[in-house]
C-alpha cells in the first residue's frame, strides 16, 4: 500500500506487540548475565503491551492520534532500560507525525529518523551495540534506499533487512556480548516487533499464543500479562487474623494460590492489612480462599467481559476507579519524602526504619514502570520527592517518571542508586533540614562510599571472566562482575567478601533472602564477626527472592 492511517497503524503496533510477546522468552534467554531474572525480554513486553491497551479500542483514522496514545502509554508503562529506550523510540516516531493524518514510505522513514534521535536524547551514555545501533543503521538505510521504496510493505522489508544484518554485527561492537556468544537482546526484541508490523500489512495481524511452560507470562517476582479471557476485575481489602479465629497468614503462600487462580495480580501487605487485585474467572472461589486468613472491610467486583462487549458496541462504560481513594487535592503537601525500591518485605522494614514513606515493589526480577513512580509520587504528596531506584536497569524508568510529572509544586529528584545497599546507604544520609538540592547532592554523593555485592544462581553454563559456570552453580557479583562461583552458597559469600573487604573498610551489612534459615543467619553472624572483629556487622533478613545474599561493604 502506498499510505498508511491510523488504523493501519493501530493493527501494525498490536501485531508488533503481540509478536513480541510471543518471543519474549528466547530475548531473554539472550542476557548476558545467566541469572535469574526477567529481563529484556519481558520489559519490552510489558512495556509494548501497556501501549497496545491504549490503542485497542481506538476508532481514529487520523495516524498522529494513534501514534500519540500508543506513545503515551508506552511512556507510562515502560520498564527497565530496554523498555524505557523502546517508549523513547516510539515517543520520536510519533513526534514525527504530528500534523499528519496519513503517511507514505518516506513519511515512515522520517519517522523512524526521528525516533533514533530522540531514543539517543534520552541515554545519557548511548552504547554501541544495542538496541540503539540496531534501530539507527536500520533507520539510515531505509533513509538512503528511500527513493527505491514505493510501498509501504517495501519500506518495512528494507527496515528489517538491515535491522538483522546490524543485529549481528553486535558482538563486534560490544566485546562481552561476543564473550559469551549471544547478540544483543534489545535489538532482537525489536525486529520481533517490527517483524509482527510487517505481517500486519499483509492482513496477517500476528495474535497472542497460548502460554506454555516455557513461555510462562508470570515474572519471577509474580507479574502477569493479561489473559485472553477478561473475566472479573476482584479487588478487596481485608483485615487480617486474629489467628485464633484466622488461619495464619504466610503472603508468599498467598500469593502463589491467587496466581494460579487468576492474572494481573497485586498483592500489598501494610501490617495486618492486606490489599488485593486479580483478574478471575471464578472470583468466588478467589473470595472464599482468603476469607480464610481475615475478613473484608472493602470490596469490589466488575464484569470485564460485560464491560468489554458494551465498548465493541460503542456504549458508555463506567470508568474503572481504586478502592483505596486518592489523596485529598487540596491535602498539605509534607517537605520531603523519600520513594525506594525494594524486593522484599525485610527490606521494605530496613527502608521505613530510616525514613523512607514509600515503597515500590519490585528490583532484578521485576522492574516497576514508571507509572508505578508516578503513583508513589502522588501518593507521597511532597513538595520534595527523592527516588532511589536501586538497580541499573531501573533508573531510566525513575528519570522518565520524574519527567511525566504534572504536579508543577513537586520536585522529584532520582538519586542514580543502582543496588539496595547503596539505596540504603544514600536514604540514611537525608537531612530534613537541608533544602531539595542540598539533599540531593549530599545522598548522590553517598553512593560511592558503598561496594556492593550479591549471591544468586547460575540458569545456564557459561564462560565469563576466566570463570567456568555451571547451570544452578551459585556465582558471587561483585558491582557488576561475577568473580566467585561454587556449589556453596555460603562459601560463595565468603569469598566475596574476602574480594570486597579491604583495609579501609568498616562496616558489613548482610540481607539475607528468603531461602536462608534463621539458624544459617546466626552462623553467618558468628563466623564473620571471628573473621572481621574490627568492623561493624548489620545482618538481617531481607526476604528479597532469588537473591540468597545482597553484600554492602562501606
Amino acid at each position: 500500500m502506498r499510505t498508511i492511517n491510523g488504523q493501519n497503524l493501530k493493527e501494525m503496533f498490536i501485531s508488533g506487540s503481540n509478536n513480541l510477546y510471543n518471543h519474549y522468552p528466547e530475548i531473554d534467554a539472550l542476557n548476558v548475565f545467566p541469572v535469574p531474572d526477567g529481563d529484556t525480554g519481558m520489559n519490552m513486553n510489558l512495556t509494548m503491551t501497556s501501549g497496545s491497551k491504549e490503542i485497542q479500542n481506538r476508532t481514529d483514522t487520523d495516524i498522529y492520534q494513534i501514534a500519540k496514545a500508543f506513545s503515551r502509554g508506552l511512556l507510562m508503562g515502560a520498564r527497565g532500560n530496554s523498555g524505557v529506550i523502546t517508549s523513547q523510540i516510539w515517543r520520536g516516531f510519533s513526534q514525527a507525525l504530528e500534523g499528519k493524518t496519513e503517511i507514505d514510505a518516506r513519511g515512515l522513514s522520517e519517522a523512524f529518523e526521528r525516533g533514533v534521535q530522540v531514543a539517543y536524547k534520552a541515554v545519557i551514555k548511548p552504547v554501541e551495540g544495542t538496541i540503539l545501533t540496531v534501530v539507527r543503521e536500520s533507520s539510515a538505510y531505509l533513509r538512503d534506499n528511500i527513493d527505491s521504496v514505493n510501498s509501504i510493505e517495501k519500506a518495512m522489508d528494507y527496515l528489517i533487512k538491515e535491522a538483522k544484518e546490524s543485529l549481528q554485527r553486535t558482538p563486534e561492537l560490544l566485546p562481552i556480548l561476543k564473550e559469551v556468544g549471544v547478540i544483543d537482546s534489545g535489538g532482537a526484541g525489536l525486529i520481533k516487533i517490527f517483524e509482527g508490523m510487517r505481517l500486519a500489512l499483509d492482513g496477517n495481524i500476528v495474535e497472542r499464543a497460548q502460554a506454555t511452560e516455557t513461555q510462562n507470562p508470570i515474572s519471577a517476582a509474580g507479574a502477569l500479562m493479561e489473559d485472553e479471557e477478561f473475566g472479573y476485575c476482584t479487588e478487596f481489602i481485608m483485615e487480617l487474623g486474629p489467628d485464633s479465629v484466622k488461619k495464619p497468614f504466610n503472603e508468599k503462600r498467598f500469593t502463589n494460590v491467587l496466581l494460579s487462580r487468576g492474572n494481573s495480580l497485586v498483592v500489598v501487605r501494610d501490617e495486618n492489612i492486606v490489599k488485593v487485585h486479580v483478574h478471575t474467572l471464578n472470583p468466588g472461589t478467589v473470595l472464599n480462599y482468603a476469607q480464610q486468613f481475615g475478613e473484608f472491610l472493602k470490596l469490589k467486583i466488575e464484569n470485564m467481559t460485560e464491560q468489554h462487549h458494551a465498548l465493541e458496541s460503542g456504549a458508555q462504560v463506567e470508568a474503572h476507579t481504586d478502592l483505596v481513594p486518592e489523596p485529598e487535592e487540596n491535602k498539605e503537601k509534607v517537605e520531603h519524602a523519600i520513594i525506594a525500591v525494594s524486593s522484599g518485605d525485610g527490606i521494605d522494614e530496613f527502608f521505613k526504619e530510616i525514613g523512607v514513606s514509600q515503597i515500590v515493589k519490585g528490583g532484578q526480577t521485576m522492574n516497576p514502570s514508571s507509572e508505578d513512580f508516578l503513583a508513589a509520587i502522588k501518593k507521597a504528596n511532597a513538595k520534595n520527592i527523592y527516588i532511589l531506584p536501586n538497580n541499573s536497569n531501573i533508573v531510566m524508568a525513575a528519570s522518565q517518571a520524574a519527567e511525566l510529572i504534572e504536579d508543577h509544586d513537586a520536585n522529584a529528584y532520582v538519586i542514580p542508586s543502582k543496588t539496595i545497599l547503596q539505596g540504603i546507604t544514600s536514604a540514611i544520609m537525608f537531612n530534613p533540614e537541608a533544602s531539595g538540592e542540598e539533599n540531593f547532592q549530599e545522598m548522590k554523593s553517598a553512593l560511592k562510599n558503598v561496594k556492593s555485592g550479591e549471591v544468586t544462581f547460575s540458569i545456564r553454563d557459561t564462560e565469563m571472566n576466566g570463570l567456568s559456570i555451571k547451570k544452578d552453580e551459585f556465582i558471587g557479583i561483585f558491582e557488576k562482575d561475577i568473580v566467585v562461583n561454587s556449589t556453596d552458597k555460603i562459601e560463595v559469600l565468603y569469598q566475596l567478601l574476602d574480594k570486597m573487604v579491604d583495609d579501609e573498610s568498616s562496616i558489613i551489612t548482610l540481607l539475607c533472602g528468603n531461602d536462608i534459615s534463621e539458624e544459617e543467619v546466626e552462623n553467618i553472624h558468628s563466623e564473620l564477626e571471628d573473621k572481621y572483629p574490627e568492623l561493624d556487622l548489620d545482618i538481617r533478613s531481607g526476604k528479597q527472592p532469588v537473591y540468597s545474599f545482597l553484600v554492602g561493604v562501606e
